[in-house]
């Protein structure tokens, strides 16, 4: 008898456990914001799962199907535009409610048998997948156009519309107004010149060329800036002293000096009326240098300065002497002012 009621609770044990288990299993359900919609248009599937707090559950992914109107079977055409993060949701004592959203938009017409909706559900040891109650369809329509009703017509030929004066006077205005300011600033740009003994074109004359003297002065006052015998570099110092003699030479006495040898220099100059002394420096600078560049002869500081001295010298005693006319010479109304 004993054994008959241990037997008997321990039935009733099991059964109660197993009622217990049941109520404590997470429940789905799932709609959608609406079964009929347009092409084109937006609809939102709601899946939501009541479970315990130490149950976890997974949201998979949907597979979709749509059917043409007379049941053959189409390519899913549903788009799932965004997908929403589960919102967790208390409820009564250990219950909470998971609701997770799918916002999708549709693009082609038909009946689309969506099933039913189903999350993995895991606890302790159990893993298993649960459905919800009932499956969700969706129907999307398209627009009905009534053929009876319209009438193709042909395309009609481009207008052509007259020009009127509104739509390029103000532009017309704008270009007269800079033609007017243009050619007041020529007339006192003309006007400025004429006071100074001046004509427009000259503006537009080139500059006249440097005299060959001036360049060459130049030239040899930037050398002695370098200081280069100063720092031991003689073969690029006498370099310079001979490039800038033979291209004032090219340019004052139009002589291929900076082709030739010293010797041809030498024999060319015998053509052209130069003093004596002035030739000799001249020679004597080019032959240092190419002492110099080709001997690698290294000169004293004197002997430096002394080169220096009878290029620089050899310019100014050659260079052309500027002609004094005699109305130059004569004083002006203003200077006989003044001596008065």
């Amino acid at each position: 008898m004993k054994a008959l009621r241990y037997i008997t609770y321990l039935l009733a044990l099991i059964a109660v456990q197993s009622v217990m288990a049941q109520n404590t299993k997470p429940t789905i359900t799932s709609h959608l914001s609406a079964d009929t919609v347009m092409i084109g248009d937006r609809v939102t599937l709601t899946v939501e799962v009541e479970k315990d707090v130490m149950q976890h559950i997974v949201f998979p992914t949907f597979n979709f199907e749509s059917q043409g109107e007379e049941g053959e079977s189409k390519e899913p055409s549903i788009e799932v535009i965004r997908d929403y993060a589960p919102d967790t949701i208390p409820q009564e004592g250990r219950r909470v409610l998971l609701r997770k959203r799918y916002e999708m938009a549709v693009y082609d017409e038909g009946v689309y048998h969506m099933g039913k909706a189903q999350v993995l559900y895991f606890d302790k040891n159990l893993i298993d997948t649960l459905f919800a109650e009932r499956e969700e369809e969706l129907f999307v329509k398209t627009f009905q156009i009534d053929s009876t009703m319209t009438s193709v017509r042909e395309l009609k030929p481009q207008m052509t519309l007259k020009l009127r004066f509104a739509e390029f006077g103000g532009y017309l205005a704008i270009a007269l107004g800079l033609l007017l300011l243009l050619a007041f600033a020529i007339y006192l740009l003309v006007r400025h010149l004429s006071k100074q003994g001046k004509r427009i074109s000259d503006l537009f004359k080139p500059a006249p060329p440097v005299p060959a003297h001036i360049v060459a002065i130049e030239a040899l006052e930037k050398l002695r800036d370098e200081k280069l015998w100063q720092n031991n570099k003689h073969k690029l110092y006498y370099s310079g002293l001979s490039d800038i003699l033979r291209t004032y030479l090219a340019g004052r006495f139009e002589v291929g000096a900076m082709e030739m040898t010293t010797d041809e220099i030498a024999d060319a100059l015998r053509n052209i009326d130069i003093e004596q002394k002035p030739k000799m420096d001249l020679l004597s600078v080019l032959r240092d240098a190419d002492l110099v560049k080709f001997a690698k002869a290294t000169p004293e500081a004197d002997d430096n300065e002394l080169a220096y001295s009878k290029a620089y010298h050899f310019v100014e005693e050659t260079k052309p002497v500027e002609v004094v006319t005699e109305e130059e010479d004569l004083p002006t109304k203003n200077e006989k002012e003044v001596a008065q």
